[in-house]
């Protein structure tokens, strides 16, 4: 049994996937309290479904696309297990995690955001840096910058792991906190191939539309 926050049909609005429609199964819980976090509905509460009752729910939407979020879905020890279920029902599926633990659980074949904390999430100290050794050559690296400290950390991470060769680090303003135009022009200063991600559904609905 997982502990269920919300399953929803909606567009992804981060990471390699951006744009195209999507289900979410956001699980109940996490280990870490983020200055910025945007989900803290989600740290209790929360419905109790088996792996099965969860793929039915998923499967009454027609989308081959899914993610597990949180909260931090690593937390539910069945998490590895629900996964399984969707790859063996031949869906694409996401994980998102907050990078404090251990992402090998996980198939390879799942594609595993990593969302690193950088200092300004107040989290720094939970990293668990050898993550970056267990990335596979699909998954996807996050750095949510509060401010030009948090992108400079996250630039010298990249380099002192050797990570610059690696697709899909990505680079995320914290919504309302720096604009654009500005990390846009520390990102191509910096040399490093990265991406730029907006959260795109929150320009669609809004900040503070939960569910969509």
């Amino acid at each position: 049994m997982l502990r269920v926050t919300e399953i929803y049909y909606s567009i992804q609005g981060e990471g390699s996937k951006s744009g195209l429609p999507c289900v979410f199964v956001r699980l109940s819980g996490c280990n870490l309290r983020c200055s910025w976090c945007d989900t803290e509905y989600g740290f209790s509460g929360g419905k109790e479904m088996s792996c099965a009752e969860i793929l039915r729910t998923v499967q009454e939407y027609n989308c081959s696309l899914v993610e597990v979020t949180g909260g931090e879905p690593l937390m539910q020890t069945e998490t590895p297990e629900l996964v399984d279920l969707f790859l063996e029902n031949e869906y694409s599926v996401m994980v998102e995690t907050g990078g404090s633990l251990d992402i090998s659980v996980l198939s390879d074949k799942t594609i595993k955001i990593v969302d690193m904390k950088c200092p300004g999430s107040g989290m720094s100290e939970k990293n668990d840096y050898e993550n970056l050794q267990r990335l596979t050559a699909i998954d996807e690296l996050k750095f949510v910058v509060a401010d030009k400290k948090d992108f400079d950390w996250s630039c010298a991470l990249i380099k002192k792991h050797q990570l610059e060769n690696r697709d899909n680090l990505i680079f995320s303003p914290v919504y309302g906190e720096v604009k654009l135009a500005d990390l846009a022009d520390w990102i191509m200063k910096s040399g490093l191939k990265v991406r730029l991600q907006v959260q795109l559904h929150k320009y669609i609905w809004g900040a503070e539309k939960t569910g969509v």
